[in-house]
């Protein structure tokens, strides 16, 4: 998620202003401006004050914090984007994530319209798989189990540590 703000000082001739991301999906918020830019990888976030004009020279602003290397890497996606140049994929998670993210959440919403375990491990694993193993005793149950448990808590605001880098002190 990158801040745009206005108030360049001049010059700044060839500075992007706020038209070149109105083409994404917008949701106006009381006191912000989010733009949602699928074409770039996953999708970047941009949020800007509702107050500023189409024409107005923009810049990103970006905090000295935890996060920060999050935002330069998501503002390096943005530049890319802008100039035409080949974006590069979203490194904060793999394709194992990805997919195991997909299950916890498939997973969760079955359990919310009243699927049992087993019935969500049909859908997930492939019934035939499930019917040949014994159930009781099966790998399948404690993934099954786990993708509740994680799913669960991923909606409780865990999904938050995907979306940052890992860090290593």
């Amino acid at each position: 998620m990158l801040r745009l703000v206005t108030g360049i000082p001049p010059p700044h001739i060839g500075v992007t202003n706020l038209r070149a991301f109105l083409s994404g999906e917008t949701r106006i918020a009381p006191e912000e401006l989010h733009i949602l830019l699928r074409e770039i990888g996953p999708g970047l976030h941009l949020i800007a004050d509702p107050a500023c004009n189409p024409d107005d020279p923009l810049a990103v602003l970006i905090p000295l914090d935890r996060d920060g290397l999050d935002r330069l890497a998501a503002l390096d996606r943005l530049l890319r984007h802008l100039n035409g140049y080949q974006v590069p994929p979203d490194r904060r998670m793999t394709a194992q994530q990805r997919r195991r993210l997909k299950a916890m959440l498939r997973a969760v919403d079955g359990r919310e319209n009243h699927a049992s375990q087993r019935e969500i491990a049909g859908v997930l694993f492939g019934a035939e798989r499930i019917a040949e193993e014994h159930w009781q005793t099966s790998p399948l149950r404690d993934a099954v189990r786990d993708l509740l448990k994680d799913g669960t808590k991923m909606i409780a605001g865990g999904y938050r540590k995907l979306l940052r880098f890992r860090r290593r002190f």
